[in-house]
């Protein structure tokens, strides 16, 4: 069995997905991007802030979900430019403690939107 997970405080989907998907005590989030909740185009200031916006983004996908950062255990990152990777590094560092997930980071030749960075998690609900 699976539940849908929605909420107000992230991006809708721009194509035929779910924000999260929840199957047992997985948590499946999608690729995020650092979308305007309101107008829905891209929020493109610098590497650094559109990361920022992402991991906001899904941490609030994650507490819909009933779980947090401290319980993801593998992120995916989309990058469109490598060259971004240590900035990247730096933010997304920030939102979790000693024990980091297992992570992959990928160049894309193009992400939605246009965005220079998406990501990805799965995590545990800690409750199940």
């Amino acid at each position: 069995m699976k539940t849908i997970v929605s909420t107000p405080l992230a991006p809708s989907p721009i194509g035929p997905y779910s924000q999260a998907v929840i199957a047992g005590n997985l948590v499946f989030v999608s690729g995020t991007i650092a979308m305007d909740l309101q107008s829905k185009q891209l929020i493109q200031t610098n590497i650094k802030d559109e990361t920022r916006i992402v991991m906001d983004y899904i941490g609030a996908i994650l507490s819909a979900a009933g779980c947090s950062f401290k319980d993801v255990v593998k992120a995916t990152i989309f990058l469109n430019d490598m060259n971004h990777f240590i900035q990247v590094n730096e933010v997304y560092s920030g939102y979790f403690s000693a024990h980091f997930p297992a992570r992959a980071t990928i160049q894309a030749a193009k992400l939605p939107k246009d965005a220079h960075v998406e990501i990805s998690v799965e995590a545990i609900r800690p409750d199940l």
